[in-house]
């Protein structure tokens, strides 16, 4: 056997990949004895266990995931899309998937649309083809055609969208209520003595963004303050664009005392050109952002912002995910689970301090 294993060894750096076939040649065993012994199985002895082991190590023997998935039927693997990963949104949510599926025997393959179409598309594609159990997404802000997701639920894979999400693919979602959250920034801009309130938001066609201009020119309504066209401004929410959005609203005749900005990142921007025009904040302007990422805190003056409840997202979207493998047969009920969101109130907005 050392004789075999040592030609094994050497023959390596020629070979693609080690295989069950290379370990049972050295063992002089069935390739389906080695296949039950690497899986545990109750019927193969201690003993051929442990040398199967040591002489995959030694072999550095990788499973076939997608040959094992093809065979099984499942991967045990779920792929996970968002828009990017240097959000701290968005990797918390990947954070509270992983701790979730781990515990359960699944690993998740991580992808990032970059806010692409296109890239979302061959994720999508991708993932199909590692045989994923299941797939828990959130959108590009280019998406509008929703065919590819559509392939997704005409396979039968489980798709759970959180955060950004569309209603007409009927699928289980997990996010805030982006409404109710216009209206709490709002209220609380009021509430301080604004009158002029400006949004820097997202893209309508993406539904959260949507929502959140519903939910500002609502507010707005329901406080008796003018809808000002010029005040409604539609981006990527980069920093750079609320960079460059915060500069249009200083050039108007009539500057806004208020800025509500629907991402964190645009609202850094947006702080960086009130900080570099001496305008005094929040005195002069104040400032909301959304998200909570952890610079808000950071910055001066801090930023108030939406606590999104990232980690619970995560967690839901995971657990979700897992009522579709339950071994008995069930008629799994699509959920919309919508979290209170949370404003957090910082240096940015706040006015009315307490003497006291």
């Amino acid at each position: 056997m050392v004789n075999r294993l040592n030609k094994y060894i050497k023959n390596l750096n020629t070979k693609k990949r080690t295989t069950i076939k290379d370990i049972a040649n050295v063992l002089n065993i069935s390739a389906a004895a080695v296949s039950k012994a690497l899986h545990n199985n109750s019927r193969i002895s201690d003993k051929t266990k442990k040398a199967v082991k040591e002489v995959a190590k030694k072999l550095n023997y990788q499973p076939n995931h997608l040959a094992s998935a093809l065979r099984s039927g499942k991967s045990k693997l779920v792929g996970v899309i968002v828009p990017r990963t240097n959000s701290h949104f968005f990797s918390s949510v990947i954070q509270n998937i992983e701790e979730v599926l781990n515990k359960k025997g699944y690993n998740i393959i991580i992808t990032q649309s970059n806010e692409s179409y296109k890239k979302e598309c061959a994720n999508i594609n991708t993932l199909l083809f590692t045989q994923v159990d299941g797939i828990i997404a959130s959108m590009a802000n280019e998406t509008i055609d929703l065919q590819y997701y559509e392939k997704i639920k005409s396979k039968g894979i489980p798709l759970i969208l959180f955060d950004r999400g569309e209603n007409d693919l009927n699928v289980d979602y997990i996010g805030i209520d982006d409404y109710h959250s216009s209206h709490i920034i709002v209220e609380h801009l009021v509430a301080q003595g604004c009158k002029r309130i400006a949004h820097i938001g997202g893209y309508k066609r993406t539904r959260i963004y949507n929502n959140r201009i519903k939910g500002y020119l609502d507010a707005l309504k329901k406080h008796h303050l003018p809808l000002d066209e010029e005040l409604l401004i539609e981006t990527n929410l980069s920093t750079e664009n609320g960079r460059e959005k915060m500069q249009e609203l200083l050039n108007l005749k009539i500057r806004p005392d208020a800025v509500y900005v629907a991402g964190d990142y645009a609202a850094l921007g947006a702080l960086q050109v009130l900080n570099e025009n001496n305008i005094k904040v929040p005195d002069e302007m104040a400032l909301v952002g959304f998200g909570n990422e952890p610079f808000t805190n950071m910055v001066t003056p801090g930023i108030t912002s939406v606590n999104q409840h990232s980690p619970e997202i995560g967690r839901l979207a995971a657990e979700t995910f897992l009522n579709y493998t339950k071994k008995e047969p069930i008629t799994q009920e699509l959920k919309k689970q919508i979290l209170d969101a949370e404003l957090i109130v910082r240096a940015s907005s706040n006015k009315k301090t307490d003497p006291f």
